[in-house]
């Protein structure tokens, strides 16, 4: 392997091999898709290969690949090159056409000090060593977290001199049961489970980048109205409830078709935020509303200051004003934080920023956690 000329990848690679030695489950080597250790050589090659790769073009296209180590016998229905590729940016940048759609990774395994691209994949077992480029200088390294999940955990976000290593929520941070699966990334451990259902839907606010806000208030009550300026020019009735229906017990989880309809349920509810003003669903994923105006409720205070956190090592939660965190968007949803104590805010700036809002009583405040590093 060729010595890595990226300074992140030697500085990091330490760091994210000892998050795989840790945390993957002792019983793993007994599955027939068992992935051997990592070493650190193996990561700072992966990671500045692709680094480089992000910076080339293509015919005047940047190149969208994901790399996996993974030997192609750990794999079903690999498919093969007659001859192995060396691994490297050029060989990277001219395959990245073909593979560039979702799901496609490019296995790389390890023959004698050489780093070799045997083929593509489509399946990839659990705590395999994935690395995405996502845009110029811009890198994800993630795993699956089991193999009959379609969710990754993202483990560190590398953009050019800056690297992000994810953690999980301190245990001494309080966190509303409903935000669990958005700072906490592998506490569902199925595609269809219902708290999922608040990922998969930030992930969708985020990809359309028109920015959007989306309000998840508690079902069978009307208390949050008392936050919202009247008229409600989008109002829902009687409450639409396609994606609640598609989570109902009779319902078959593994259906692959059903999977793909709750995919384009999801793009839809996420679609609405996209209209100038809040959607409003419960926590039911029932929609009542979009396009509304968040007002400050009758009686109570402005939000002067709140809590900023990010689950990065590293990271200290820091009390800011709502005006450092953005623009209307910002201070308008940690406003309906504040007054609506059982809901929670979710805002997605145009940027690819993501940011969400939520009562936190130990604090006495509302804790607002920064997790577009964990939706890449």
């Amino acid at each position: 392997m060729n010595e890595p000329k990226y300074p992140a990848a030697r500085a990091y690679a330490p760091r994210i091999a000892d998050h795989f030695a840790r945390h993957r489950p002792k019983g793993l080597s007994d599955s027939p898709t068992f992935v051997p250790q990592l070493d650190v050589a193996v990561i700072e090659a992966l990671i500045d290969a692709a680094f480089w790769a992000s910076l080339q073009r293509e015919e005047g296209h940047t190149p969208e690949i994901s790399l996996v180590f993974l030997p192609p016998e750990r794999t079903p229905a690999p498919m093969l090159f007659a001859k192995p590729i060396p691994l490297g940016p050029r060989a990277l940048t001219r395959l990245a056409p073909a593979v560039e759609r979702p799901g496609i990774h490019l296995g790389v395994r390890r023959e004698g000090d050489a780093l070799l691209v045997w083929g593509t994949t489509r399946s990839i077992p659990s705590y395999s060593l994935v690395v995405e480029v996502l845009g110029p200088g811009l890198l994800v390294v993630k795993h699956r977290i089991r193999d009959d999940s379609p969710k990754f955990r993202n483990v560190a976000v590398f953009e050019g001199d800056l690297v992000k290593v994810l953690t999980r929520e301190a245990a001494d941070a309080p966190l509303p049961p409903l935000l669990r699966s958005l700072v906490v990334p592998d506490v569902c451990a199925t595609g269809l489970d219902p708290d999922d259902l608040l990922l998969r839907l930030a992930v969708s606010m985020r990809a359309h980048r028109r920015g959007g806000t989306l309000l998840v208030v508690p079902a069978g009550t009307e208390d949050w109205r008392e936050s919202i300026l009247r008229p409600i020019t989008y109002a829902v009735e009687p409450a639409f409830r396609e994606l609640a229906e598609l989570l109902g017990p009779d319902r078959d989880r593994t259906d692959p078709s059903r999977q793909a309809i709750l995919g384009r349920v999801v793009d839809a509810l996420a679609g609405l935020t996209a209209v100038d003003g809040a959607t409003v669903i419960t926590d039911r994923y029932e929609l009542v509303a979009f396009g509304v105006k968040i007002g400050r409720r009758e009686g109570q205070p402005r939000v002067e200051r709140l809590m900023l956190s990010e689950p990065v090592e590293g990271g200290v939660p820091a009390p800011v004003g709502p005006s450092q965190l953005g623009g209307t968007r910002h201070n308008s949803a940690a406003q309906f934080a504040q007054d609506q104590k059982d809901a929670v805010a979710l805002v997605a700036s145009q940027d690819g920023r993501f940011t969400t809002f939520a009562w936190s009583a130990p604090e006495d405040m509302v804790h607002a956690r920064r997790v577009e590093t964990l939706l890449l």
